[in-house]
């Protein structure tokens, strides 16, 4: 399933963004024109209008996050909230517009699709461009296509479950998201079958002063599997681009679900996404987030246990360099008893980079037997990287088995010494410590994934990006 991840990161942190002639550009600003515009162009249904209608509201009643990293720079006003790059979701490369097929051709998408992935979503800025699924997926009932598609074709799945994971009420950004939002992935697996091989959703900002802000929605019923698996970038500009995805998930009983992020957004990207899952009794539920690139990024996937031995992973990997603040965790909610979770987060700071760990974990009253493991380490590379640990514990019934630790460490002149003296430069030195510092989570990554994780702090400690 591997998507080249070096290539990825030196486009887009070092080529110029592909020229485009766009097949559709609203303009710049945020009204209820705009949010008007948007679903008139999609030609939605009535009920989707007044969704994003009353979210739009929302939105504007919803005051800005008063705690986390600086977002005072964002203007809601200077941004373009829907780029349509193409007439139509291709079904075949072929059919791709050359500038746009020439960005996924040196990312090595199609030859993914070939040799690892059961499936493909590419999108560019605010829509899908194309799209594909293996037959003998669609043949076991399998739905994975875009939101935009999957609102035409399933509306009864779409309706039955749009903002009921994450309500338009959650937070300002949950809020301009199912107002505006435009992309992402609908994928639904039917109960008892199991996807043998990763579905990938690729998305890339390519303009200036651009919002991406796709929603995906995911279904699993009783009894299946899935891997999900999405990447992301844009190239560099002097001003900022906002991505604000949502992601709901719905694990049903005995299900499975898998979901990998390796986002690698250049730096002048803000990332906040809200990404959650319901999980029915029995069922699994596990995040892999890695994080690298963007200005700022929020984003703490979370797990609501709702069903008697429920159980929820978090593995999250941050590395802040120079000018960056990744805050990233995750959140475990414990809605019935004998359920169990487990969060881990690694983060890396470096130059004037700073991590924050933001994590919760609730057990309500009455929910026996549950079990909840939380491990955030933070490395620090130099005496000006920052990291900071924001941990909430909300445990309200005592038959419950509940712990934390927390360590923050430098790179010990020792370590550096011992591995330089070996033949190693300071850069191989410092890149190895790394990658024994993540190795707990990254082994959790697909073995394509893991080496290109590698790679990727690699060229960050080469200086030869960003």
């Amino acid at each position: 399933m591997k998507v080249n991840l070096q290539q990825l990161n030196r486009q887009a942190q070092k080529e110029k963004p592909d020229e485009m002639d766009y097949f559709h550009t609203s303009a710049k600003g945020l009204t209820d024109k705009t949010v008007k515009e948007i679903s008139h162009y999609k030609n939605e249904p009535a009920w989707m209008q007044e969704e994003r209608f009353r979210a739009y509201q929302t939105f504007l009643r919803q005051p800005m996050p008063a705690w986390g990293p600086d977002l005072s720079k964002i203007d809601f006003n200077d941004l373009y909230y829907y780029l349509r790059p193409t007439g139509q979701t291709a079904r075949s490369w072929s059919e791709v517009p050359e500038a746009i097929r020439h960005t996924y051709d040196r990312l090595g998408l199609p030859e993914a699709e070939k040799k690892y992935l059961g499936g493909v979503m590419a999108q560019y800025e605010s829509d899908a461009v194309y799209h594909s699924v293996q037959k003998k997926l669609e043949k076991k009932g399998v739905i994975f296509t875009d939101m935009d598609t999957g609102l035409r074709r399933y509306p009864e799945i779409v309706r039955k479950y749009f903002s009921t994971v994450v309500p338009a009420g959650d937070n300002k950004f949950a809020a301009l998201n199912t107002a505006v939002w435009s992309g992402g992935s609908l994928l639904y697996i039917p109960a008892g079958v199991k996807v043998e091989f990763p579905l990938q959703a690729y998305f890339r900002i390519n303009a200036e002063k651009v919002g991406q802000f796709e929603r995906t929605l995911i279904i699993a019923e009783p009894g299946s599997f899935v891997h999900y698996v999405e990447g992301c970038t844009a190239p560099v500009y002097s001003t900022g681009s906002l991505h604000a995805a949502v992601v709901e998930i719905i694990v049903k009983p005995g299900a499975r679900v898998r979901y990998t992020t390796v986002q690698n957004w250049s730096k002048n990207v803000y990332n906040i996404v809200t990404k959650r899952a319901f999980v029915m009794e029995e069922g699994v539920m596990e995040w892999v987030d890695g994080n690298l690139g963007s200005k700022v990024t929020m984003k703490y996937p979370s797990v609501y246990l709702l069903g008697r031995k429920a159980r929820g992973e978090v593995l999250s990997i941050a590395f802040a360099g120079s000018g960056q603040h990744q805050d990233a965790g995750g959140k475990a909610i414990h809605g019935a008893p004998e359920t169990s979770s487990s969060i881990i987060s690694k983060s890396v700071s470096r130059g004037s980079g700073r991590t924050s760990y933001r994590g919760l974990v609730r057990v309500a009253k009455g929910m026996a037997g549950c079990r909840s493991n939380v491990v955030c380490d933070a490395l620090l590379m130099n005496k000006n990287s920052r990291s900071d640990t924001y941990p909430t514990m909300d445990i309200r019934e005592s038959a419950t088995r509940v712990s934390h630790e927390a360590t923050v460490g430098r790179v010990g002149e020792e370590q550096l010494f011992y591995l330089m003296s070996r033949g190693l430069s300071e850069q191989e030195a410092m890149s190895m410590i790394i990658s024994g510092f993540i190795e707990p989570i990254a082994r959790q990554l697909p073995v394509e994934f893991a080496a290109e994780l590698n790679k990727l702090i690699e060229l960050e400690m080469g200086g030869r990006v960003g």
